[in-house]
């Protein structure tokens, strides 16, 4: 274990952040990492548990209290070994992941838990700092062909294991650029697209290609990469956005929240916006739809933008400050407790309970308002409170509800997979779907869900992938085996 009541020598410490009126004038990161001993420190405090209730909390089943106590003894490359054995891209869950591990550390039963995210982010970045992370392409090519449809991380992961496995695997990206959600739907403020490009070029480097504006089922035909591969892995995301159709919803300046963040990230890596649809907010008051982490990005990004103002609102009651019954250790709370992102802590309204009803025409086609009202909750179901009808001014809305499904056109009307109740690619365990060879995993497979629980989801479709070409057979990891062995 770490040291030996380290738990009560040391208290948690995690990475803070530069100040508000820094950060908000450009879309740089602004996290400021701990000292590689602040970092041992937190590890020190990891108790090893008999039963390490962060593990199974992890999408990924991280084996954290080993990489907790490697760190602690300062042994960072086999801290790395450890951590890579379960999880492929520890720099994208280090920054992202809302750690749902933390939530399950035994040590919250009565402390602050073991600050596990600080500690995995430091690992991998001094992983890469000292020249710890180098191409490792496979011994043995199978000469298997696997083409992977979509470059978010369940794509990256599926590609990242198969390629291991010694297969040839090629991902397809219907954008100009690769990295899918992590690349277009994360503003660069959490998530430095270079973090995402060195990952790309270390794949590359092992043998994975890569193919951008190739959007299969419209310009290039999916019937035709499915002839040509012995496997096919869609990893499309769930692309399609929950609306909100009440009157006034085609008024100009109302747009779903991925629209606004993506063009964002184009206009801020230098991308050409295209002529006539130029989403900016500067100098308006805006309304943001949605209190999740979706609507917390477009917060942020309003507020760099330079908004007038920045108003959040939502249709659920606020949340409880701490854990209720529901929400009980070791359950991971999630949107359950009450929570407040960087980004709203930048200056932003908050209210919830809160039903929009219809969207104000300033006469000239444009929003201009939000008529609303407020809402009482009784367990699953809401009513409205006569004379609380409100008026929200809104320049710009974005709607940040959430998604529903993969889109049902292109590459799965074209191949014909069948869908699920819920509009999802339907699969078995092994996650084919119904067109042989045709495999499916991440968001297109399960719905909206976290980074780390895409990543998972790409790891054990690559598994099943691999068994699928070899035979049976597979030496890819389950989510309780590791791939690598320690030094």
């Amino acid at each position: 274990m770490g040291k030996i009541l380290g738990f009560k020598e040391f208290g948690r410490q995690t990475h803070q952040y530069d100040a508000v009126e820094k950060r908000v004038k450009n879309y740089s990161e602004f996290l400021l990492p701990l000292s590689k001993e602040q970092v041992q420190d937190q590890g020190a405090r990891c108790m090893e548990c008999g039963t390490p209730f962060c593990h199974p909390n992890c999408p990924l089943n991280n084996l954290i209290p080993d990489w907790n106590d490697l760190v602690y003894k300062g042994r960072w490359e086999d801290a790395l070994q450890s951590l890579w054995s379960t999880n492929n891209f520890p720099e994208f869950t280090g920054r992202i992941c809302p750690a749902p591990c933390e939530a399950g550390c035994v040590l919250g039963i009565i402390s602050p838990p073991v600050a596990i995210k600080s500690i995995e982010y430091s690992i991998i970045e001094e992983a890469w700092k000292n020249g710890f992370i180098k191409p490792v392409p496979p011994a043995k090519r199978s000469g298997k062909k696997v083409a992977v449809i979509g470059s978010g991380p369940s794509g990256l992961a599926a590609a990242d294991q198969l390629n291991k496995a010694g297969h040839a695997v090629t991902v397809y990206e219907r954008a100009s650029r690769i990295g899918g959600l992590l690349r277009y739907g994360i503003p660069d403020f959490k998530l430095d697209k270079k973090v995402i490009d060195r990952r790309v070029k270390l794949m590359e480097d092992e043998g994975v290609k890569f193919v951008a504006n190739a959007n299969i089922g419209v310009n290039i035909p999916a019937k035709k990469i499915l002839e040509e591969s012995d496997a096919v892995v869609m990893a499309c995301g769930a692309t399609i956005p929950r609306d909100l159709p009440i009157p006034g919803r085609n008024l100009k300046g109302i747009r779903f929240a991925m629209e606004f963040l993506g063009q964002s990230n184009m206009r801020v890596a230098g991308d050409k916006i295209p002529a006539g649809d130029d989403i900016t907010v500067k100098g308006k008051h805006v309304v943001v739809i949605g209190g999740g982490d979706t609507g917390s990005d477009c917060v942020g990004t309003s507020i760099r933008q330079g908004a007038a103002s920045v108003t959040q609102i939502e249709l659920l009651p606020k949340p409880p400050e701490g854990r209720t019954v529901e929400t009980a250790w070791p359950v991971y709370p999630g949107p359950r407790m009450f929570s407040t992102s960087s980004s709203q802590a930048e200056g932003c309204a908050r209210d919830w309970s809160i039903l929009s009803k219809e969207f104000i025409d300033d006469g000239k086609g444009n929003v201009a308002g939000i008529k609303a009202v407020r809402l009482e909750w009784e367990g699953m179901k809401f009513k409205e409170l006569p004379g609380t009808e409100l008026t929200l001014k809104a320049d710009a809305v974005f709607l940040a509800m959430g998604f529903l499904y993969t889109d049902p056109a292109s590459i799965v009307k074209e191949l014909g997979v069948e869908l699920d109740q819920r509009g999802n690619v339907k699969t078995g365990a092994d996650y084919q779907s119904s067109v042989k060879k045709v495999f499916s995993a991440g968001d297109c497979h399960t719905g909206q869900s976290l980074v780390v629980s895409a990543i998972a989801e790409g790891r054990e479709c690559a598994r099943e992938v691999d068994k699928f070409l070899s035979g049976g057979e597979s030496l890819l990891p389950s989510r309780n085996r590791s791939f690598y062995t320690l030094k």
